[in-house]
């Protein structure tokens, strides 16, 4: 599963430099405690390579000890056994959450949308591994795109598919303790896309009528498609499970765009929400500098 190439590639870019941040020392390079966040905001594996170093289980702890609740891992399922497993102790130790991870993402595929005996098997036998993952790490929550629509279809008929395929789905999960998140693209960046809009999302979810059967709303993308982040936050709350997070235009982190985050991030802790927040973008800066003008924009966004 390739979903976010981009992502790790820009985050890539991002990791050189030598600057050493506050909250560290010059001595020992360790990082000193810090305050925790008041959301379960949720690096990815790599973020902080410049300030942690390359060893995940060192950037897991860095993470920790910088006041996060969480990470996120899109490429989990691609990991051997042994290194899923691990992750998991290591975070069970420090008391944090595993977001979602990629259980199914096929942009090119015209999957969800049809009603073929051999596709949901392949559906239904993506969420059997998925749950498998899970069995393994403690994950909650699974992420899965529709695919493509048919422009051979009538829409109506799409949509009937992909309820009726998510369906079987959710059963497995469900019974597996994992719950789907599906996530609503925007058109620019990936065209051809059965599924763009929170409003369509959630009316897939209560149609699949089904507790495994969630939304993630990736701020990033909902900006470019319809806007209107909070409001469309409140009215599908009931089938949100989690966020994807990324200022626009440029989809790094908060401060960099037109995305007001210290306003949302208020509004999710005074609806209650408890769960992750996946930093699911890129990093402006270059080096250490880079990384610690990331730690301090979420420091400055949660400061509400």
């Amino acid at each position: 599963m390739n979903r976010r190439s981009f992502v790790a590639a820009g985050t890539a870019a991002a990791l050189f430099g030598t600057a050493v941040p506050s909250g560290f020392t010059q001595d020992t390079g360790s990082a000193k405690p810090a305050s925790r966040f008041k959301l379960k905001y949720a690096p990815a594996p790599g973020m902080f390579r410049n300030l942690a170093g390359d060893d995940l289980f060192d950037q897991i702890k860095f993470i920790h000890d910088q006041g996060f609740g969480a990470i996120f891992d899109n490429g989990l399922m691609g990991k051997s056994p042994e290194m899923q497993e691990k992750t998991a102790r290591t975070l069970t130790d420090l008391g944090m959450d595993l977001g979602p991870f990629v259980l199914y993402a096929d942009f090119g595929a015209k999957s969800f949308v049809q009603s073929s005996p051999d596709t949901r098997q392949m559906l239904i036998d993506k969420a059997k591994q998925g749950v498998e993952t899970a069995r393994r790490t403690g994950a909650k929550w699974a992420l899965m795109v529709p695919g493509r629509y048919d422009e051979s279809l009538e829409w109506d008929y799409q949509t009937a598919n992909v309820i009726e395929n998510l369906k079987h789905c959710a059963d497995v999960c469900q019974q597996g303790g994992l719950t789907i998140v599906l996530e609503p693209l925007n058109p620019h960046d990936h065209p051809g896309l059965f599924l763009t809009k929170i409003p369509q999302a959630y009316q897939i979810c209560k149609a699949v009528n089904s507790p495994a059967c969630k939304i993630i709303n990736d701020l990033y993308h909902q900006q470019i498609t319809e806007g209107n982040l909070i409001p469309n936050i409140n009215r599908a709350w009931s089938e949100i499970a989690a966020f994807h997070l990324g200022d626009n235009p440029g989809r790094q982190e908060p401060g960099t765009g037109e995305i007001n985050f210290k306003n949302i991030f208020r509004y999710l802790h005074e609806k209650g929400y408890t769960g992750v927040l996946c930093m699911e973008h890129g990093i402006r800066g270059k080096g250490k500098e880079g990384e610690q003008a990331l730690l301090d924009a979420y420091r400055e966004c949660d400061n509400f």
